[in-house]
């Protein structure tokens, strides 16, 4: 490793537009995309915004970790699906299950009721074809000023990210699966 030296003279941009709700997607092909939007929901929760958070491929009755949690938090936590695409059952129902979660999604979203509204794992059924992406980018443009969207899920079409104020593409380095370590409650979950 080598050493640096602490940065003591940066330059400092000013910002001199105002304060908006911003878009931001969290994508790669690395972990940490739903993580990241859950830390930004217990940011806003602490300040005491109103969030609600949708997962778009969790089952409404999932109890993971992040559920437990907010559930004793009071923040929201919604599935709207029935799990992953290779569990699935019968495709079209899941693809059914999407809309009608977008459908809610985007209600919530335009209603502006909540400060920050999270889309977790929305862009499977993006790219699935379950959810067309207009609708979505047009909600997105057309939600009301306050309301700051985080949309997380690998592979984040072009469009979603021209759109969006911030994008952080998480990278997969090295990960524990590769060396058979299986998933780990607490960690995965």
């Amino acid at each position: 490793m080598e050493i640096e030296q602490p940065p003591v003279n940066r330059e400092r941009v000013v910002p001199t537009a105002e304060r908006r709700g911003l878009i931001l997607v969290h994508t790669g092909d690395g972990k940490g995309k739903s993580t990241a939007a859950f830390g930004l929901a217990l940011r806003a929760h602490g300040r005491g915004k109103p969030v609600l958070i949708y997962q778009f491929m969790k089952v409404p009755s999932a109890r993971f970790g992040e559920h437990r949690l907010f559930e004793q938090l009071g923040v929201p936590i919604v599935g709207l699906g029935d799990g992953f695409s290779w569990k699935s059952k019968d495709l079209e129902h899941s693809a059914q299950l999407a809309r009608e979660g977008w459908a809610r999604a985007e209600a919530s979203i335009r209603a502006g009721e909540h400060f920050l509204v999270v889309l977790d794992e929305i862009m499977y059924p993006l790219r699935y074809g379950w959810i067309p992406l207009e609708p979505v980018l047009a909600c997105l443009r057309e939600r009301p000023g306050h309301v700051h969207v985080v949309l997380t899920g690998r592979n984040a079409p072009d469009e979603l990210v021209a759109l969006a104020d911030t994008v952080t593409e998480m990278k997969l380095v090295k990960h524990h699966y590769q060396a058979g370590v299986p998933a780990q409650r607490g960690i995965e979950d």
